[in-house]
């Protein structure tokens, strides 16, 4: 199973995805913007949605979690005007929930929840340029700059994208473009094609690819690789039930090549139903994640917000308040 090199008995992070502002995306990059669920309760048009914020106090107070991935998209932030400014009133609503975030001491990542894609055209190769998205992260990391527990996660799960060096030049781009805005020293994820999947990352040449991007400084200090992996089936996380932990064929192969390279990655999306076979399998693949620290900077659950309980994945707590109750898998797994 790998080598353990880990003496902390934890991971650095560890945290929930908080979803909703993502809601409407779907994965060849087009997001109706109708159908954004914030988890934020004081806004139009219902002002009653889920309690993001109270779920991420909860989270950071009762469980020990200390990171939370916001995901967003691109469309919602731009009001679908593509290489335009941020839109003042869906980025209000959606820095209440980083705002929310932060206040708690946790890490935040911002997560652009779009495949590589805006409607249907893969950035940088036939769709979107690389200045029009260079765009919306400029303006992030601007609003940004000042807060050292904004974490940059460049872009959701890339997929069946033709080049994979073409890509890693447009992560380049990014990473230029968010530290010249002034946020110099801030974690930023470099995702990998294949969905981000653990397993393709070497041998789908995401790992050599983004290992060529850069800081200005040169270095790649605070440049973390950013995985993906489910543990059903099909690895498509949208089974209840659980099969593997990954250990052997994705997380042990991956920790020596990082080893090896002098890297670091995090798993940004992993979970599985509250059944028996999750809390398993999870709980072993976290345990070794764990292990593994040396590596693995941390782990983030698929998914809490505005996800509710017809889910297949949800990880959403009950209550209200002070008062909120884990679900299985997430008291089995993630809390520590």
């Amino acid at each position: 199973m790998g080598t353990a090199n880990s003496t902390t008995g934890k991971v650095r992070f560890a945290g929930v995805n908080i979803a909703g502002f993502d809601f409407g995306c779907g994965t060849d990059g087009t997001c109706n913007t109708a159908k954004v669920y914030p988890p934020v309760t004081n806004i139009p048009p219902y002002y009653n949605n889920p309690d993001g914020a109270g779920q991420m106090q909860h989270f950071y107070r009762d469980d020990n979690l200390n990171i939370f991935r916001l995901p967003v998209g691109w469309q919602y932030l731009v009001n679908n005007n593509l290489g335009g400014t941020l839109d003042s009133i869906n980025l209000g609503y959606y820095d209440q929930l980083v705002q929310s975030c932060l206040s708690t001491g946790a890490y935040c990542i911002i997560d652009i929840h779009n495949y590589a894609r805006w409607n249907g055209a893969i950035i940088g190769q036939g769709g979107p340029t690389d200045d029009q998205f260079v765009s919306v992260w400029t303006q992030l990391a601007q609003k940004y700059a000042s807060q050292s527990k904004i974490w940059f996660g460049i872009m959701n799960e890339p997929h069946d994208v033709p080049s994979i060096t073409t890509w890693a030049a447009t992560v380049q781009k990014v990473v230029t473009a968010i530290r010249q805005a002034g946020a110099t020293s801030q974690f930023i994820s470099l995702p990998g094609n294949d969905w981000q999947s653990a397993a393709a990352f070497i041998s789908d040449g995401s790992a050599a690819a983004l290992s060529t991007v850069k800081n200005p400084d040169g270095s790649t200090t605070n440049l973390i690789f950013d995985v993906h992996k489910y543990l059903d089936s099909d690895n498509s996380g949208t089974h209840t039930e659980c099969v593997t932990n990954n250990i052997d064929s994705a997380f042990a192969p991956l920790a020596t090549w990082l080893r090896q390279n002098n890297r670091q990655a995090i798993l940004t999306e992993t979970g599985g139903g509250n059944t028996a076979s999750c809390e398993q399998y999870l709980c072993q693949q976290f345990n070794y994640l764990t292990q593994n620290s040396d590596v693995y900077l941390g782990y983030v659950g698929w998914s809490a917000g505005s996800f509710d309980s017809t889910y297949e994945l949800y990880l959403t707590p009950s209550g209200s308040g002070n008062s909120w109750t884990d679900t299985p898998l997430a008291k089995a797994c993630l809390a520590r």
